[in-house]
């Protein structure tokens, strides 16, 4: 399943429309009037000259075959940008100037291997491409400063390739998207339990690249706890680290390429913990009275070993948006409403918290849980919000598009810090996006929820929408942007919490992990990948940028 080339989806599917109730918030709240923005035709999409010369090229189509290297427009534009808010204003307005120059596609490790001599020696920039779904700017074929740059895209290699149901362990190709590795897995009684938003287009190269964390991770665990062994092919060469289920053989090379966003080599195979598919699945709503309760009552959840599988708490604004949109004017809705009055929840925040496995397990620990949550002032309201979340759990980048078709930007960040600090984090990003945003005249409706519980903090997941500033676009995001990354480096949190690095975080990465810590992944770098061709630009810092 392809994705279209200036949106979310599948390519020929229809546009996500907004609700009824979305148009009347969109001007009561960002002053947004009929505007009408689609993207540019393809043939409108403005792309550079082809900079590879016939030699190159003929040797790529050497390695992988004539039909799997392509320069086609269509090939181009769907490899020149990934899908965050700066990649979609960009590419539907007509701006393919991150186009690789060729879109290469192999079928294994050692077509892999070839083509990294090949473009070493040639000195052509490299582009590892899974599912295309960055959203901070990691797969745009910058060169570096070298002449030309290819996307590699692993597509063709999506083969399951072992299953040890006695381990509990897979071995995937990268190119294998979310959901066809859990097909195969399910038709093996097991699963991997790993769903991140963009789990439909993802593939499980990307999430390794990436250090995903997926909506489940409470329960079943980010990426990074679930990579057991892996194989890295490197200009240098192939790194492989072994699924040993732990090992004292020095620092962990795992935990080199886990994250490593394809600039020290492509990531040919990844053997990932898995567990057998559950029998049963029980998701269901809470409320609390503020954003502070909800978060102190995540906080005994998780320290209490009483957390579900998805804990995902919404602040007032997310929680207020979240039901406007979902308004139908029930009866049923409205004695709910009067119940949450009553309670004292009126201005209150939703949580979602989910349970998987056998039948008998999650009764014993949704009793658990519920006990601590009440405890902490909770007031448990069924399984219709929490079924109404699965439903929609990937629709957010489909809301996007449309809200790009009138002129809105909508665009998300994530952070992470201890519980000691979240409240003051939280107050402090969102104050920065607010000021930023109402400083150029669009004021933005800030929202926030927390979805990822650790025993000594949690994650912050913000989502902003404001009316665009039209001309000004991309600075208008880029304010709001450093505005809220340097909140996030003076509050103390992380730069990213799952969405990786890519070029958008790069200037921020010193603060994250120090000058020297900088160097040695540069060395590391220069070690695996001398000429630099390897996805040039993402995750280390310019040399002559300071933040």
């Amino acid at each position: 399943m392809s994705a279209r080339w200036w949106g979310w989806g599948p390519e020929g599917s229809a546009t996500a429309e907004l609700p009824e109730a979305a148009h009347g918030l969109l001007r009561k709240r960002l002053g947004v009037g009929p505007r009408h923005t689609p993207p540019v035709a393809l043939e409108e999409v403005k792309l550079p000259e082809i900079a590879l010369g016939d030699n190159p090229l003929v040797r790529l189509r050497e390695i992988v075959g004539e039909e799997h290297v392509r320069d086609d427009r269509l090939a181009r534009v769907s490899h020149a940008v990934g899908k965050s808010y700066p990649d979609l204003v960009r590419i539907r307005s007509g701006d393919g100037s991150g186009a690789p120059d060729a879109v290469v596609y192999p079928e294994d490790r050692a077509q892999v291997a070839a083509l990294l001599e090949l473009c070493s020696s040639e000195g052509i920039a490299v582009v590892p491409f899974g599912g295309g779904t960055s959203v901070v700017g990691g797969v745009e074929a910058l060169r570096g400063g070298l002449g030309s740059a290819i996307t590699l895209d692993l597509s063709r290699m999506d083969a399951l390739v072992d299953t040890d149901r006695t381990s509990l362990m897979a071995t995937f190709q990268p190119g294998v998207t979310g959901p066809r590795a859990e097909t195969r897995l399910a038709s093996r009684g097991l699963t991997l339990g790993h769903f991140p938003q963009s789990f439909e287009f993802a593939t499980i190269g990307g999430y390794v690249a990436t250090r995903s964390a997926g909506q489940a991770s409470t329960g079943y665990g980010r990426i990074d706890e679930l990579v057991l062994g892996l194989r890295c092919a490197t200009p240098a060469g192939e790194l492989e680290v072994k699924p040993f289920p732990a090992s004292a053989a020095g620092p962990s090379l795992r935990e080199l390429v886990v994250g490593s966003e394809g600039v020290l080599g492509v990531i040919t195979e990844a053997t990932l913990a898995v567990r057998p598919l559950p029998r049963a699945r029980r998701y269901e709503g809470w409320s609390f009275r503020s954003f502070g309760e909800g978060c102190e009552a995540f906080r005994a959840m998780e320290q209490e070993g009483a957390s579900p599988d998805v804990a995902r708490l919404s602040d007032e604004s997310e929680t207020a948006l979240s039901m406007t949109l979902a308004s139908s004017g029930s009866a049923a809705e409205r004695a709910g409403k009067a119940y949450l009055r009553l309670r004292g929840h009126e201005q209150g925040c939703i949580a979602i918290v989910g349970f998987e496995g056998e039948e008998d397990a999650i009764e014993r620990r949704r009793s658990q849980t519920r006990g601590v949550l009440r405890n902490a002032g909770g007031l448990a309201l069924g399984e219709r919000p929490g079924r109404s979340w699965l439903r929609n759990r990937y629709g957010g980048p489909y809301l996007r598009d449309a809200l790009l078709d009138y002129g809105v930007m909508a665009e998300t960040l994530e952070t992470a810090t201890s519980w000691t600090n979240l409240a003051n984090l939280y107050s402090a990003v969102g104050g920065a996006l607010r000021d930023s945003l109402s400083e150029r005249g669009t004021p933005p409706l800030v929202m926030c929820h927390v979805s990822h519980l650790y025993p000594s903090g949690a994650s912050l997941y913000y989502t902003f929408i404001a009316a665009q500033q039209e001309g000004a676009e991309i600075d208008q995001w880029r304010a709001a942007k450093t505005a809220a990354t340097d909140a996030i480096v003076a509050n103390g949190g992380t730069i990213t919490h799952h969405h990786a690095v890519g070029h958008d975080h790069a200037r921020w990465m010193r603060a994250e992990v120090g000058e020297l810590g900088v160097e040695l992944l540069r060395a590391a770098k220069e070690r695996l990948d001398p000429r630099g061709i390897m996805n040039p630009g993402k995750l280390l810092p310019d040399p002559g940028l300071r933040s």
